[in-house]
């Protein structure tokens, strides 16, 4: 009878392995982008709806930037080390994909309203990236922006004009019909992320 117990129990836990697998490659097979993912999240509900205010100080919609593939990060200009190093290293690898025939639009969406005035982020794209996309908007616009993509920030009052900012960095791969597909975190270098965005793109034109 043990052996029988012992069988059946065998029988049970293959069967559910099976299952299992079965389940796990399924849906890798509807997930058009599983062999390119850096992270653990797919797609999901991160991204969304926004309305924000550009360099020439018109007032855009997500439907209105994110025409192409896009890379967009929160971030200040006033910040003195992290958004610097994550922003270069993002246009670094917008001109990795331009030289592979990839065209990828950077986006850098402001989280410090009191200072990054539509001037103040001409200013920052000119010095940045020809084609870096610069955002900014009232407090409410990017508090709904930042929800909508999961973001963090929040202000450290020092009761001057050389406040910090803490948040979240992120960078978030957006492509037109999926909507968000991946984030890349800071230790991802340029060809790191131009390989994986390249990779997104690839995939998303063999789906349609």
């Amino acid at each position: 009878m043990t052996k029988l117990y012992a069988s059946v129990a065998a029988a049970a836990v293959a069967a559910f392995l099976g299952a299992s697998a079965w389940y796990v490659l399924a849906n890798r097979t509807d997930d058009a982008f599983a062999e390119c993912r850096q992270g653990q999240i797919a797609g999901g509900d991160i991204g969304g709806p926004f309305t924000l205010v550009d360099t020439a100080g018109k007032t855009v919609t997500d439907a209105e930037v994110l025409t192409k593939p896009s890379l967009v990060y929160f971030g200040y200009t006033f910040c003195p080390d992290v958004c610097p190093f994550d922003m270069s290293r993002n246009v670094e690898a917008v001109d990795r994909l331009d030289a592979m025939g990839i065209d990828v639009t950077p986006v850098f969406i402001s989280i410090d309203p009191e200072r990054d005035t539509p001037d103040a982020l001409a200013d920052y794209a000119s010095n940045m990236h020809p084609k870096l996309v610069a955002l900014t908007g009232s407090a409410d616009q990017i508090r709904a922006a930042s929800q909508a993509y999961k973001t963090f920030y929040k202000k450290r009052d020092t009761g001057d004009e050389y406040y910090l900012m803490d948040h979240s960095t992120f960078t978030y791969l957006m492509l037109p019909g999926a909507g968000f597909v991946d984030f890349f975190r800071r230790e991802i270098t340029s060809e790191q992320m131009a390989e994986s965005v390249a990779c997104f793109v690839q995939a998303g034109k063999a789906a349609m």
